[in-house]
């Protein structure tokens, strides 16, 4: 990218605490992380995902829709130190609210449990928040990097049409806000405005009640968080992310339903709160668009002003 005027981002979140392994590259991060992986009969799945979770992830939280095949109990097996919980309601949203309740790292990666979302991109979306001074990072299959070996043409098709009006809408540049692969730190929380159910995430118990869903439980709860991470006024940075084929099972998206609960969730929270057009252009809540898988020669680009990724010094374990 074009650069007018030059500026290096001065991030002082982090020093020298914890290594995390990437492939030929190390990097080190004074923050905690913790991942979230909701989960409903994902025995076959979980087996391999757990596993190759990168080194350097401080606390995993698994939260169970009420698995009947096992899920829960390999899960303890291969990581006996996990955090698990049982959702409180139905829905992956809920799931994912939960978790966030019960997660402690300073920063909460989202992701599967189906194995489309790829274990050994975490260290990037960790690395970009650390490294570029975004609140949040946004996975994206539709930048150069990027890609997907599951999404159907109508679901492709269905998720740029609602990216286009939630842009339009909202005065952003998301390419992929339905995407369940995302970072953020601990203190985005607020700007959420998630209900999880209880006053804390409780421990797995065949006894947990499940209520009815409600608003921002299901699958529409990723475009709920990036409609509110722009109403915050939150600086967001996409990575590329490539999504996976399903490793085991059924998904239990229905595009066509749950494509129409995105579309009246854009609605009804855009009418909610309209976002000023001064913020947006101000470029407070424009995305910082990154398009390629390395880091270190990326420019990122904010309207209103531009600036130089400049990296910084990584140790070696």
């Amino acid at each position: 990218l074009p650069i007018s005027k030059k500026r290096l981002v001065n991030v002082t979140v982090c020093e020298v605490v914890t290594t995390w392994a990437y492939p030929e590259t190390e990097f080190t991060s004074r923050a905690t992380v913790s991942v979230i992986i909701p989960t409903l009969n994902e025995v076959r799945n979980i087996a391999h995902v757990l596993p190759v979770l990168p080194v350097g992830v401080d606390q995993v939280v698994l939260v169970d829709g009420g698995s009947t095949d096992g899920t829960v109990e390999v899960a303890r097996r291969l990581r006996p130190d996990m955090t698990i919980i049982q959702q409180t309601r139905r829905g992956k949203g809920n799931a994912l609210a939960c978790g966030i309740a019960a997660a402690t790292g300073d920063i909460i990666v989202l992701m599967d449990a189906d194995g489309s979302t790829n274990p050994a991109e975490i260290p990037r979306f960790v690395q970009t928040l650390i490294e570029s001074g975004a609140d949040f990072v946004s996975g994206s299959r539709f930048v150069q990097g990027g890609g997907s070996a599951d999404i159907t043409s109508f679901r492709r098709a269905g998720s740029k049409f609602l990216s286009a009006i939630v842009n339009v809408l909202c005065h952003t540049r998301y390419t992929d806000p339905n995407y369940g692969f995302n970072a953020f730190w601990r203190r985005c929380l607020p700007s959420f405005g998630l209900d999880h159910g209880g006053k804390a995430a409780t421990p797995v118990s065949a006894e947990a009640a499940q209520e009815t869903k409600q608003w921002g439980d299901g699958f529409e709860i990723e475009m709920l968080l990036h409609i509110r991470v722009a109403r915050a006024l939150l600086r967001v940075v996409e990575v590329p992310s490539f999504e996976r084929g399903r490793l085991s099972g059924a998904s239990n998206l229905n595009a066509f339903s749950d494509g129409l609960r995105v579309l009246r969730t854009i609605l009804v929270e855009w009418r909610c709160s309209h976002i000023s057009d001064a913020g947006a252009t101000a470029g407070m809540a424009a995305i910082l668009e990154l398009h390629a898988p390395h880091l270190d020669s990326e420019a990122l680009r904010i309207r209103r002003s531009e600036l130089e990724y400049s990296p910084t010094a990584r140790s070696s374990s």
